[in-house]
């Protein structure tokens, strides 16, 4: 099973990658073997996270993306593919969010969200399948949230997307299976970082805390396993499946 955990010498593209846990996806992915694309719209930050899996003994490269694009997924893609000669695994990890009430919500908005999340992983999908299917197949992991399985108020926009991505990597893993191609959602719960550290010190954030069975935050290393286990061959034989990584907030009394 360690051995079925490496991605040494797969191809990896990451979207999403400049920072938080994209970032954090990338070096794990990368500590691993894997030989990584660092995907997003900032390429500065992106080479900023090469320059550190590098300096760990890693292979990485920097790749402008942005998921609203057409062109630009299938050029992220083709980027990979150059560098690497191939693309083995997909992280979609691209996202963003508000946090508005939906009676203030401007529709543009609300949009925008499921066009980054939803399409905008659809896009990127779709085009490194056409690559996978011309191999071996692979694995593309969608990175969801248990607001895609559950419901919290304020974040519509963002609990529709991460549902419909849910759905969405049901539907990819039922058409793909023909080519080799896995798919399957990874969906973490509330996750310590840098954005929210301040939020979860205040009361309503400790409250937050309460609710989760472990009660505490999860942490990135919590996500490493998970991840791995999607991304490499020890899944081979899973796929259309949404993996919680939440401490037990999924199962957490009404």
């Amino acid at each position: 099973m360690v051995a079925q955990l490496s991605l040494a010498g797969r191809a990896v593209l990451v979207t999403g990658a400049s920072k938080g846990l994209g970032a954090y996806f990338a070096e794990t992915l990368a500590a691993a073997g894997g030989r990584v694309a660092v995907a997003a719209r900032r390429t500065g930050d992106c080479e900023a996270v090469c320059a550190r899996i590098r300096a760990a003994g890693g292979t990485a490269v920097p790749v402008g993306l942005d998921v609203t694009d057409p062109a630009s997924a299938a050029a992220a893609v083709a980027a990979t593919v150059e560098a690497f000669g191939r693309i083995d695994v997909l992280v979609n990890n691209a996202g963003i969010t508000a946090t508005v009430p939906l009676l203030e919500q401007d529709p543009n908005e609300f949009a925008a969200i499921l066009d980054t999340n939803l399409t905008g992983g659809f896009r990127v999908a779709q085009a490194a399948a056409r690559e996978m299917a011309k191999g071996e197949g692979g694995s593309i992991v969608n990175i969801a949230s248990i607001l895609g399985l559950r419901v919290a108020g304020l974040v519509a926009a963002y609990a529709a997307s991460k549902a419909g991505l849910v759905q969405l990597t049901r539907a990819m893993a039922l058409e793909w299976a023909r080519h080799k191609i896995r798919v399957n959602a990874l969906c973490p719960g509330y996750v310590e970082t840098d954005l929210n550290r301040d939020f979860f010190e205040t009361e309503a954030g400790k409250a937050l805390i309460r609710r989760v069975p472990f009660r505490r935050l999860g942490r990135l290393e919590d996500l490493e396993g998970p991840l791995l286990f999607l991304a490499s061959d020890a899944s081979a034989f899973v796929t259309g499946a949404e993996l919680a990584v939440d401490g037990g907030h999924l199962v957490s009394s009404l």
